[in-house]
């Protein structure tokens, strides 16, 4: 005697089927711009976490010098020895900056430095964000080491 088993699952109908993928297509409407948001976001931070890093370099030059690099020297007196304005006899060998090298802003421009600065006693530091211009708003706001937030 055979025993017959009888399937008792059935398949998704047609309708089933079109009814998930409208759904799924409603969602992915409403979820894709907040994805698609998200990368100017994450350039805004990598700039907050560079600005970070490059002020304990500064801070670390200073402790080891006695004095901030000024606007002349720029940043690349974290990186190399400055020869102009004032010298340092106690220059870190590698520099003060991982990979020897000043990083640029997330969208690809120098950092502003100035030192002595406005809005700091020692030194000022920003990018311009997005749009490159100073001020803005939203993702084209500048990234201030005076205004961090976050």
């Amino acid at each position: 005697m055979r025993k017959r088993f009888v399937s008792t699952q059935q398949g998704f109908t047609l309708i089933e089927l079109m009814v998930v993928i409208v759904i799924l297509g409603i969602l992915a409407t409403f979820i894709m711009p907040r994805i698609m948001g998200r990368p100017e976001e994450a350039r805004r931070m990598a700039a907050k976490a560079q600005i970070r890093s490059i002020e304990s370099a500064l801070k670390l030059f200073k402790l080891d010098n006695g004095f901030y690099p000024s606007t002349e020297q720029g940043l690349e007196a974290l990186v190399t020895p400055p020869s102009t304005g004032q010298i340092t006899d106690h220059f870190r060998e590698g520099g003060y900056l991982e990979k020897g090298r000043v990083p640029n802003d997330p969208w690809g421009r120098p950092y502003i430095y100035l030192s002595p600065g406005i809005y700091n006693p020692d030194f000022d530091l920003k990018s311009l964000g997005a749009d490159g211009e100073e001020g803005g708003e939203g993702a084209d706001a500048d990234i201030e080491s005076w205004n961090l937030e976050g």
